[in-house]
């Protein structure tokens, strides 16, 4: 997949983690931002025990039948709700923990727990645009791009000034053949916020779709400038081999590897490079690495191939 989506982080700066005891609202808070900052360090069984923890208890202390909510559409904190009444709220909290519980288990690789935490999130404030956004990215993973699209919309709907839902609904219909729907999409991620790294490169991407190599390139600068993107590497690599401006290509391809070893695209794009200039043992080795992280695209792979080297034939 060469588009990136974005979550969103429902994460606040912490306190110092103090000792927790007694199952009050403030044990609750503590262990919420004790996972807060386990998240953060990249302890991410950590901040599911802690968030779980938080969970157990915000759901006991919760008043029964509350249906109060945040009145902000898309916040995802509990400021002006539950902590600015001393917790007596307790419902968006919950809601909070889960989501961002959600977050940690889909960073371990645990997609459909995180979706499970989502819906929960859902089903307790119905407005928080977060849980759309993340569980929305969780489904385009799955390669359920309409459900991601479902999600991407709801989420817009309560916060039409999400730029990183717009951003991923352009990957998405992109994916799926609507180019002008995802420039559409992507040009108002950009406006919202110019300095989204990852609605350049997907936009980029959507240029490659439109075979306008210039306007791609410049998307993929701008993309490179703002983050260093393995993506945005290989999709201006794309458009130089395209151009068949093959040593460039290379250099791109090249640097996305350096950033990010595992992107088997770039392993199959530079052999491509490299077969066109005659290195079929580098080429073949790429494709081996290629095929290795990502098994499904061999019938893909074999279709490049060959117009490679049919494309060759007709230079000799």
């Amino acid at each position: 997949m060469f588009h990136r989506i974005v979550f969103a982080l429902g994460i606040f700066f912490l306190c110092g983690y103090l000792s927790i005891a007694a199952q009050t609202p403030d044990s609750a808070v503590r262990f919420y931002k004790h996972g807060t900052r386990s998240f953060q360090q990249g302890d991410l069984d950590g901040a599911i025990a802690d968030f779980t923890k938080a969970i157990e208890i915000s759901s006991r202390l919760a008043p029964t039948g509350s249906t109060r909510h945040t009145s902000q559409p898309g916040v995802t904190g509990f400021a002006d709700s539950a902590e600015a009444n001393g917790i007596t709220v307790i419902d968006p909290f919950t809601a909070n923990a889960y989501t961002n519980r959600g977050l940690a288990r889909y960073r371990r690789g645990d997609v459909d727990e995180a979706i499970t935490d989502w819906d929960r999130a859902i089903r307790i404030n119905p407005g928080l645009a977060a849980a759309y956004l993340d569980r929305g990215c969780a489904q385009y993973a799955k390669g359920d791009a309409q459900r991601a699209i479902a999600d991407w919309n709801r989420a817009l709907q309560i916060n039409p000034n999400l730029s990183q839902a717009y951003s991923n609904r352009g990957a998405a219909r992109q994916v799926l053949g609507d180019t002008e729907g995802a420039l559409a999409d992507l040009n108002q991620a950009i406006a919202l916020d110019p300095r989204q790294a990852v609605s350049y490169c997907n936009r980029g991407y959507t240029w490659l779709g439109k075979r306008d190599l210039d306007r791609a390139t410049l998307d993929f600068n701008r993309a490179l400038e703002l983050s260093q993107m393995p993506t945005a590497y290989q999709g201006r690599g794309i458009a130089r081999m395209s151009k068949q401006d093959f040593d460039a290509a290379i250099t791109d391809f090249n640097r996305a590897l350096e950033i990010d070893p595992n992107l088997a695209t770039a392993y199959m794009n530079r052999g491509l490079v490299l077969l066109l200039q005659g290195n079929d043992e580098g080429a073949e080795k790429d494709f081996e690495r290629c095929l290795i992280l990502k098994p499904d695209v061999k019938d893909e792979l074999e279709q490049r191939k060959k117009l490679a080297r049919e494309l060759l034939s007709t230079k000799h």
